[in-house]
């Protein structure tokens, strides 16, 4: 009976048998309840690839200095800010290429080579004994990132039309943990023979290679998910015209030659408007890459912040003690997501998601140079509150954009439409590590400057990064695709 239905299903939904895609359509019309086993494919691959893009910052300072290359203390940011943004050119260069290659062969091909890449190579960066090797291998990584673009597509592809929130927030949201909790390992985990001594020894790998173990960590992770990946279905639909077995009308033979088809719903026809000219789509991407700009280069000033000392307006604080606080905030950050994303977005929608969290983020980032001058439980309870707030509230507003930019295409054209996407926020986020850097490090020479000093002046211009960010949410800038 059930093989009946199930044929009377493919027959009535123009399935494709032998297409993967219309397998997983079928999957979907046919399961029924939340969709747990789809949402721990996003969870675990998404997660993979955000680990490694900031697990170094909170050992990026100590790292320059031990390469030796800054003049004096002042200038470590400087260099660390092109350690940083390495990463992101490499992935600038190459994320469209990624994005097409997945509409051509397939989301699974490529997330198989993005997960083996990250076990490979930031192992290798780990292993990094100066300057010029950190950022090869940063390079490298970056170039071979093809998993996130592939990932909102594969996303948007295995997850029923009614938890499309749920599928772009399983994304932001892995991959906003990932972006916390990976600093949060660099910090426990890197220097282990100082901090450990009773498990690691000085003449050990991890003693001469101070910060290989994080890295080794997450490669490790990577390696996990690689076998895991080998059993997910492919959600790409790859029809094949057979004139023998159809109706040769004129309509049924463009039906059928559509890959773009995506069984089970009423379609809008594949357009012919390059994805250049898809305003939906760029304009959403544009605001993306601006809030990407922004969550990047605080990323990277957090940890500098932390990391530098008092009489510079930071924390002074250790590479465990900032690890802690991007633990914590993980944790924060998985809650909202999992349990009240969803809701918030079907009661206001992904726009008004947007505006709310980039409007509150400017008030909290106001409040961190005030954060320095307190001490004690006072200042963890503070800075802790407002790490969670402003992670979470960065995370929402990146999520709505997603929703935006997979609405505005067809399947055919996702892969395509997120490696766009990937490509200008890889080089939005390459300027955000180096300027990160360098705003810095010029901020750290005027502590008695009469207008913004020292951290003050880092801090607005990242509130104007927001700004700009949320003025670009209304009319007639960002427009969104019709239903």
């Amino acid at each position: 009976m059930g093989e009946e239905y199930n044929a009377a299903l493919l027959e009535k939904r123009n399935f494709h048998e032998g297409c993967p895609g219309c397998r997983v359509e079928q999957m979907k019309q046919l399961r029924r309840g939340y969709p747990y086993l789809e949402l721990s494919f996003v969870w675990i691959i998404v997660l993979a690839t955000s680990l490694p893009i900031s697990s170094l910052y909170p050992f990026l300072y100590s790292m320059i200095e031990d390469f030796d290359v800054a003049e004096s203390e002042k200038d470590i940011g400087f260099y660390a800010g092109f350690v940083g943004c390495s990463f992101m050119f490499g992935r600038a260069l190459t994320s469209l290429s990624w994005g097409m290659l997945a509409d051509r062969y397939g989301r699974k091909p490529i997330i198989l080579v993005g997960t083996i890449s990250i076990a490979i190579l930031n192992a290798l960066f780990g292993l990094s004994v100066n300057f010029w090797m950190a950022i090869g291998t940063r390079f490298l990584l970056g170039s071979f990132n093809c998993l996130l673009g592939t990932m909102k597509a594969y996303a948007s592809e295995i997850f029923r039309e009614e938890y499309q929130a749920t599928a772009m927030s399983a994304v932001s949201t892995s991959w906003g943990i990932g972006l916390i909790v990976g600093p949060a390992l660099g910090g426990f985990l890197a220097q282990p023979a100082d901090k450990y001594p009773n498990v690691f020894s000085k003449n050990s790998i991890f003693g001469r290679f101070r910060y290989a173990l994080p890295c080794f960590t997450i490669s490790a992770f990577a390696l996990v998910v690689t076998v895991r990946c080998c059993f997910i279905p492919e959600t790409l639909h790859n029809h094949k015209l057979d004139s023998t077995a159809h109706d040769d009308s004129l309509e049924t033979l463009e039906e059928s030659s559509a890959s773009t088809t995506n069984a089970g719903r009423n379609e809008r026809k594949a357009s012919q408007v390059s994805l250049l000219k898809n305003w939906p789509l760029m304009s959403s991407i544009i605001v993306y890459c601006i809030l990407c700009l922004h969550d990047t280069a605080y990323s990277e000033i957090f940890a500098l912040w932390a990391n530098s000392p008092r009489k510079y307006g930071g924390l002074n604080y250790s590479t465990n003690d900032v690890g802690t606080v991007l633990a914590i905030s993980g944790i924060g950050l998985f809650s909202f997501q999992v349990f009240v994303y969803p809701f918030a977005e079907r009661l206001l929608g992904p726009v008004l998601v947007t505006r709310f969290a980039g409007a509150v983020m400017i008030p909290m980032q106001i409040s961190y140079p005030f954060i320095a001058n307190l001490s004690g439980l006072s200042q963890s309870i503070m800075l802790n509150c407002a790490s969670i707030l402003l992670n979470l509230l960065s995370v929402s507003a990146i999520t709505g954009l997603l929703i935006l930019q997979n609405k505005a295409v067809d399947q055919s054209q996702r892969g395509a439409a997120n490696g766009i996407a990937m490509t200008a926020m890889s080089l939005f986020k390459t300027v955000g590590p180096a300027g990160a850097g360098i705003l810095f490090s010029w901020s750290e020479r005027r502590l008695d400057a009469a207008f913004l000093p020292g951290s003050h002046m880092v801090f607005f211009v990242l509130n104007v990064i927001v700004v700009v960010g949320v003025a670009l949410t209304f009319k007639p800038f960002l427009t969104t695709a019709p239903r």
